[in-house]
């Protein structure tokens, strides 16, 4: 009995209880890494969202170690489980692999940052104010307050358009007047609508110039520069100013027409 105990009992007890302070002195230690990485990435300004999911997958990982390293010391053995782990995350990896694609695009959206919640994007065919980023799809919400949840995939894949990067923004329009209305006197009424206006911005200075003699029109092209919140009243509020004052000076704006020649032959 006194034989059997020292060759089976104690060296189990003393295994079990070495892989029992592994254990749980693996996991404090784990713990304060886990807390440093935490720390370290928060001075860093990185985006919440992503530090709590890089301590997440570090807590994992080190807690693995400390099990595998346990079970090590209970004489267990590690590497056939070590391989049906990487077995099972091989197989899980292939199953999921677009929510792997959309998650790889989210970590990259929340490093390099191509735009932030509040900003007035298009990407993947959406146009829309940003409202959250998360790991795996973006929610979008549209100009007529429709909610739009796109894959970060289809973001990061193709070509993103941030109207509220900059501070400023040119607004681009065109207006045509007859040719047989004053071309002087229709320049000077359109340079005068944006001299007026206080949201049009001195510098960089305002273009009003003709870009074409179309089909029916003489057209001008009316170019000026705001700051990125007042693009659209602007840009509506002077095609209204343009449309009453061309009809207070008697300026035509003519419609699309096309003068047809008939010649008779005897």
């Amino acid at each position: 009995m006194e034989n059997m105990f020292d060759t089976y009992i104690y060296p189990w007890v003393i295994n079990i209880l070495l892989a029992l302070a592994i254990f749980f002195v693996g996991r404090w230690v784990a713990n304060q890494i886990v807390k440093l990485i935490t720390r370290l990435l928060r001075r860093s300004k990185m985006d919440d969202m992503l530090v709590n999911f890089i301590t997440s997958i570090a807590n994992i990982l080190l807690l693995l170690v400390v099990v595998v390293a346990a079970l090590d010391q209970l004489g267990v053995d590690t590497t056939s489980l070590i391989a049906l782990v990487g077995a099972a995350g091989l197989a899980v990896g292939l199953a999921l692999q677009d929510s792997l694609k959309n998650f790889a695009a989210g970590v990259m959206l929340i490093v390099f940052r191509p735009f932030r919640e509040g900003d007035f994007v298009e990407a993947a065919g959406v146009s829309g104010i940003v409202e959250h980023v998360t790991i795996f799809n973006t929610v979008m919400r549209t100009p007529d307050n429709r909610e739009v949840i796109v894959p970060n995939g289809g973001i990061y894949s193709g070509v993103i358009v941030n109207y509220s990067a900059r501070d400023t923004r040119r607004v681009d329009m065109l207006f045509g007047i007859g040719y047989e209305d004053d071309l002087k006197k229709a320049k000077s009424i359109l340079e005068e609508i944006l001299a007026n206006d206080e949201r049009v911005l001195k510098d960089p200075a305002p273009v009003v110039a003709v870009s074409e003699l179309a089909d029916s029109s003489v057209n001008f092209v009316v170019r000026p520069w705001v700051k990125s919140a007042d693009f659209w009243n602007v840009k509506w509020d002077t095609t209204e100013a343009v449309k009453m004052r061309f009809d207070a000076e008697e300026i035509s704006i003519p419609y699309p027409q096309m003068d047809v020649h008939l010649h008779e032959h005897d």
